[in-house]
């Protein structure tokens, strides 16, 4: 962030004005790209600088569904009308908004908006976003389905557990016992792509880094999905360290969770 740039707010100001530009330059580009491919048709369009703060909250407020692909055309997330608002656990794609609320993220993203903007264009952003929420759900899921086959295999009780390091807190997919001194901490990750490799390989060690700093003589596994499975060799040795005591690779069905899961433990003494 630019150092004149005090505010978050004005942060986001800056990079719309570069945003601005490369919108100027890409529809220029597309035009001449596809010169002999454009077509000109009549659609509507939503007139956002006829529309006042208050008007705005009114049809968020009467059309919660709607807050979803405006806040996506601002990009703007929950997280950030949690942390500028102070507006907690908003679900932008089921909201419950009362006017008050709606009153307070109408006036925050009114300066954000398009002057105007298509339904057909604002459509496609909610269903561009909803692909990527049921995407990264899924990712969710395998994550819980590897806790429940590891609970279902093992004689004792995993959990999701946290601890801290170096002033910093953690989480642990999976750990045992549920309270108390850690003894065995599990981080299950999802790696899609080859390019998430470093990145996501370097997560790993230094959770277990933090991890052994504090629970010396404590286990770290880490259970991998990766698809490629010409690269593990590769994962494999990025990660080997005295503070990683197994790495274990699983795809999405049961029977691959569960015999990695059986290879996890067995080398745990559980």
């Amino acid at each position: 962030m630019p150092n004149k740039y005090d505010t978050h707010i004005d942060y986001i100001k800056w990079v719309a004005e570069d945003a601005a530009q490369r919108e100027e330059i890409i529809e220029k580009t597309l035009k001449q790209a596809f010169s002999g491919f454009i077509e000109t048709r009549i659609v509507e369009m939503i007139n956002f600088t006829q529309m006042t703060a208050f008007e705005l909250a009114k049809a968020i407020s009467s059309y919660p569904i709607i807050l979803k692909p405006i806040l996506a055309a601002c990009n703007i997330g929950s997280r950030a009308i949690e942390r500028d608002l102070s507006i907690k656990s908003l679900d932008t794609y089921n909201p419950r908004i009362d006017a008050d609320k709606a009153n307070v993220i109408a006036g925050y993203i009114k300066p954000f908006l398009p002057n105007f903007i298509g339904i057909p264009a604002l459509s496609q952003i909610d269903k561009i976003y909803f692909i990527d929420k049921e995407i990264r759900k899924k990712k969710g899921r395998w994550e819980h389905k590897v806790l429940s086959i590891l609970n279902k295999v093992s004689k004792v009780e995993f959990a999701k557990r946290t601890f801290k390091a170096n002033n910093e807190q953690y989480e642990l997919d999976a750990a045992c016992p549920k309270s108390g001194k850690i003894k065995i901490g599990i981080d299950i990750k999802r790696i899609e792509a080859r390019r998430d490799i470093h990145k996501r390989c370097d997560e790993i060690a230094n959770k277990a880094l933090s991890f052994k700093s504090i629970h010396k003589k404590s286990k770290f596994g880490a259970i991998i999905y990766y698809p490629f499975i010409e690269d593990h060799i590769n994962i494999q040795n990025r990660l080997h360290s005295n503070k990683i005591d197994i790495v274990v690779f699983a795809s999405n069905s049961d029977d691959s969770i569960q015999n990695v899961v059986k290879m996890l433990i067995s080398s745990f003494g559980l």
